[in-house]
């Protein structure tokens, strides 16, 4: 069995897609898809706005669950543990990668609140493209990341007649505990 679940991890790992799980403050759950942009030894992280409604339940709720999914390659990955907000110096690293029209689009979304129609949001866009002049906008204080601790994570692979082969690991002060799973 491998020590390492990150190793692992990155063995297998294709593609920056991944499914987030939240819940809100009552307990209701709440999913959606995000980009994956970086999974070390710190944690899984991904960017957003913080007023979203992810952001606002992981303020809330500082909880969460992603799931790595390839039907193709008949496997999956589960992590689940507690959120916390990446450092000012990372999310501005990863700004400044942005193409300037998703930077613009950051700063006219009003994201998960209603939209009067496309109309309006494209008046945001040009609206900020107009403040801000040529060249890169700076970060909103509305935009950064969060960081997802994995407290387990569980790789299930696909095997023939439902006999599938699933590995835990749970974190164990600085290392991981393993265990197969039914």
């Amino acid at each position: 069995m491998p020590a390492d679940p990150l190793a692992l991890f990155h063995e297998w790992v294709e593609g920056p897609e991944v499914a987030l799980a939240t819940a809100a403050p009552d307990g209701r759950p709440s999913l959606r898809m995000v980009l994956l942009k970086s999974a070390d030894e710190r944690g899984f992280a991904f960017f957003t706005n913080y007023e979203s409604r992810k952001g606002r339940e992981l303020a809330a709720n500082p909880k969460a669950a992603l799931l790595f999914h390839w039907k193709s390659l008949r496997r999956q990955v589960r992590v689940r543990g507690p959120v916390s907000r990446v450092s000012d110096a990372e999310a501005d690293a990863y700004w400044a990668t942005r193409a300037r029209p998703a930077q613009l689009g950051a700063w006219a979304s009003q994201q998960s609140r209603p939209l009067p129609d496309r109309l309006a949001f494209e008046k945001k866009i040009a609206e900020y493209g107009l403040k801000f002049g040529l060249g890169k906008a700076p970060r909103p204080p509305h935009w950064s990341g969060w960081r997802v601790e994995p407290e387990t994570i569980e790789f299930w692979r696909d095997r023939p007649f439902r006999l599938h082969e699933r590995l835990q690991f749970v974190r164990a002060g600085e290392g991981w505990t393993t265990t197969r799973l039914y």
